[in-house]
């Protein structure tokens, strides 16, 4: 993105907005498979409760990357439900510019002391990219191995402290509990 830098920007919103959906949705499906994805009424249902927020990174008016954030306030977290960048896009700089871009909108909110985001942990080729490009963002991955009753995959949590001072809980479990309580009031009607 080195050279389209003034063509980027970066929009984030906690209201459902049907018209960035529709935008944002195909972008989604390409990063996350059936099983691994929220459906539309459940993402919908997120944003009624006022537990999330959808980010978009957009070249021109192109939609290059999405995500779905939430809150804990237990641990003053930013949980990353969902972020994916455009499959054509990838490998140019868009995911580091986009982290760092909802990074920095979660380093001004008062309540939050860091990032925490879930990393398929069997070590396939696609799963260790991905743990790298956390890491390369600063965040640190625990050991703890997370398995859900609801998707085959299991997951080790990674975490980025925004204050050496008051840092987030390096234990996978802790991360998980918060984490797992997101996921519950998702899918809770």
């Amino acid at each position: 993105m080195e050279n389209k830098e003034n063509q980027y920007h970066y929009y984030s919103t906690d209201q459902w907005d049907e018209a960035l959906w529709r935008q944002a949705e195909p972008v989604y499906h390409m990063g996350f498979p059936e099983h691994g994805r929220k459906s539309k009424t459940i993402i919908q249902r997120m944003f009624d409760k006022r537990m999330c927020r959808l980010h978009a990174a957009f070249d021109g008016s192109e939609l290059v990357a999405m995500a779905l954030t939430g809150m804990d306030l237990e641990l003053k977290a930013l949980l990353i439900d969902y972020l994916t960048v455009h499959t054509n896009r990838r490998g140019e700089g868009v995911g580091h510019l986009f982290l760092r871009n909802i990074q920095e909108q979660a380093i001004h909110a008062e309540t939050c002391q860091g990032i925490i985001v879930e990393a398929e942990a069997e070590e396939t080729p696609i799963n260790l990219q991905r743990i790298r490009f956390w890491e390369s963002c600063g965040f640190q991955l625990t050991d703890y191995v997370h398995h859900y009753r609801w998707v085959p995959e299991r997951y080790r949590a990674m975490a980025l402290s925004f204050h050496p001072d008051a840092p987030l809980p390096v234990d996978g479990k802790e991360l998980f509990r918060a984490i797992t309580g997101f996921h519950e009031q998702a899918y809770r009607k």
